[in-house]
């Protein structure tokens, strides 16, 4: 007996009501519409009975495995399971030799795809070619990262979203009413707003919304034959929900790079909304501040050369007071970030002065520049010519012939200050400094 008729052989009243409540058919499946609805991809396979290889990317509870198992029946496929956590090689080609003897199609479901290595992928990858194998993958994580190149461009690769309230309500009120599989023999009701508060605490996830149903109404009050389900249960079964992520996976960097982003477009509210959810969800505020170090001089610069130094103080602070105080220090600078005025001329001058030096292999430091700590260095001309600048008027050696710069090299310039926060009067200097050479290159 393979999952699928595994899977619909009349499950127990023991097994969790999420199991139970696994939709037969697509008319029973909620979500998802944009890949099931009619004239959609999925939609279709089922209708046409043709399956072709593909990849279902989606966080946890959003249908994933309940999709396979409705094409495996669509398609009379004999449909193999394995999660990419226990099998290896060696169960893979036990799938593979299954296959071969089957004489129906066989469409191998592979659960958490993401987690196969590069020696397991390849194991699979001509018998998916062949055909032999129509793949469903199943992963939470992009798989443009965690599955090789040769087996992604043999698969359509669908994006599964997590399910609306409305949606999740839905999944619930199914359960209520579903006498053989759900709820439904025990005519529960349910006051205002019980569901609604489920359905915020599963964030998207429908296997979690029938867990905390199944719990709460463990829960309800009997009158005669009724059970009412109250409001005033929900603390105890709901308590803290804790929203984490995986910190290896796609929803850690998308949280950073939210963050990043809001600061870049100094929005100090979505940056703070961002790291709370990154906080709360297990993420570490080093991380953060690590990030705000960055923007400080990527994204702000010298438009704000306080950026840099707060963001250090944060880090410090956060070091000396302890998670709970150091946090407020961390918010304190994204919020400064975040306010102040923005430029990136500092990472442009860098990335520029890189690739300039990549193009001069011939470049070397002008004698006048170089140390001359022995004599035989001071006879060969070295330090000689040096300005000591704090000698010179106004503190800067005026004039093209100490500039700096390598002889034989191109004069480039690479920073360019805005004209935005304190750099705005950097480039004042500059130039005051530039006119200040152009009258000493002209005086006899």
């Amino acid at each position: 007996m393979d999952l699928f008729d595994r899977q619909h052989a009349s499950p127990g009243e023991d097994a969790p009501l999420a199991y139970r409540m696994r939709p037969l058919t697509l008319d029973d499946y909620i979500g998802q519409q944009a890949l099931i609805g009619p004239d959609k991809p999925l939609r279709r396979m089922v209708e046409s009975g043709v399956v072709r290889s593909m990849i279902l990317w989606g966080p946890p509870g959003v249908g994933k495995t309940t999709l396979a198992e409705l094409l495996a029946r669509a398609s009379n496929a004999h449909l193999e399971h394995l999660s990419a956590v226990m099998a290896g090689v060696k169960e893979i080609r036990a799938a593979v030799e299954r296959a071969q003897q089957s004489i129906s199609p066989t469409l191998l479901f592979l659960d958490e795809i993401h987690r196969l290595n590069k020696s397991q992928q390849d194991a699979l990858l001509p018998h998916v070619e062949s055909g032999l194998l129509t793949l469903i993958g199943a992963t939470t994580e992009n798989p443009s990262f965690e599955v090789n190149s040769a087996l992604l461009s043999r698969a359509r690769v669908y994006v599964l979203k997590s399910l609306t309230q409305d949606e999740l309500i839905a999944v619930m009120q199914q359960a209520l009413g579903d006498k053989p599989r759900g709820l439904g023999k025990r005519h529960i009701t349910v006051e205002d707003g019980v569901l609604e508060a489920l359905a915020h605490a599963s964030a998207g996830d429908a296997r979690r919304a029938l867990g905390l149903l199944e719990t709460a109404c463990d829960f309800t009050e009997k009158y005669n034959d009724q059970e009412v389900l109250k409001k005033s249960v929900l603390a105890d079964v709901v308590g803290h929900q804790s929203s984490a992520f995986d910190k290896q996976g796609d929803a850690y960097y998308d949280l950073l790079s939210a963050i990043h982003k809001s600061i870049r477009s100094s929005r100090p509210d979505a940056a703070l909304l961002y790291m709370a959810r990154f906080v709360q969800g297990g993420g570490d505020p080093l991380d953060i501040v690590r990030r705000l170090t960055a923007i400080a001089s990527e994204d702000v610069g010298n438009a704000d050369p306080r950026a840099l130094p707060l963001v250090i103080a944060a880090w410090d602070a956060y070091l000396r007071l302890g998670d709970y105080e150091g946090q407020r220090a961390i918010a304190h600078a994204a919020i400064h970030l975040a306010i102040a005025p923005k430029s990136n001329r500092i990472d442009q001058a860098w990335h520029a002065a890189k690739q300039f030096v990549q193009q001069q292999p011939q470049l070397e430091v002008p004698n006048y520049l170089r140390n001359a700590p022995t004599r035989l260095m001071e006879q060969l001309g070295h330090g000689e010519g040096y300005r000591y600048a704090h000698n010179e008027p106004d503190g800067y050696p005026a004039g093209s012939a100490h500039d700096c710069w390598p002889e034989a090299i191109p004069k480039t310039r690479f920073y360019e200050p805005s004209a935005l926060g304190q750099e705005k009067r950097f480039g004042e200097i500059m130039a005051w400094r530039e006119q200040r050479d152009q009258e000493a290159d002209q005086a006899p």
